[in-house]
């Protein structure tokens, strides 16, 4: 991971206010950084940043914008993930409403513990990736060797 640091940034439906009150306390720290964001959350965002920001700066902030969750965007984050090109996951996700594309949350994050992807699922956990240290540093994250177990499988 280099010194800027590719962001994505998913809310679900009841948790998309809380996701853009943090983008918004936490806009400075996140420019420099390239946000990555599925379908709505990432018009949210877009909208909240741009807000704060002077003509001129808007284009320090790239913001990429997937599909919806529910329509590919949880899919196509995993394959930036395993590819090696999403540094960090905040995923504020909703425990007490039912997904009907949960089998895809479950998914991205179980890749995200493959890969070795710091991510928050809720605020507390944000504000703590986002004010490390190593936000700010190069940093190299232990890749682990999964082939034996899956040499390990049975066919």
């Amino acid at each position: 991971m280099e010194e800027s640091k590719r962001i994505a940034l998913v809310a679900h439906d009841y948790c998309k206010k809380d996701l853009v009150e943090w983008v918004e306390f936490n806009y400075k720290t996140l420019l420099g950084h390239q946000l990555i964001c599925t379908g709505t959350t990432g018009k949210l965002v877009e909208g909240t940043i741009l807000n704060k920001l002077e003509p001129e700066e808007s284009i320090m902030m790239p913001i990429t914008k997937l599909k919806s969750g529910p329509l590919g965007g949880d899919q196509q984050l995993g394959a930036l993930i395993s590819e090696g090109n999403i540094d960090i996951l905040i995923f504020f996700w909703d425990p007490m409403q039912p997904q009907p594309h949960d089998v895809d949350v479950k998914a991205l994050l179980r890749i995200t513990v493959l890969y070795n992807i710091p991510s928050a699922c809720n605020r507390s956990t944000a504000d703590f990736l986002i004010s490390s240290p190593l936000l700010k540093e190069k940093y190299k994250p232990l890749q682990y060797d999964y082939s034996a177990y899956i040499s390990r499988r049975i066919p």
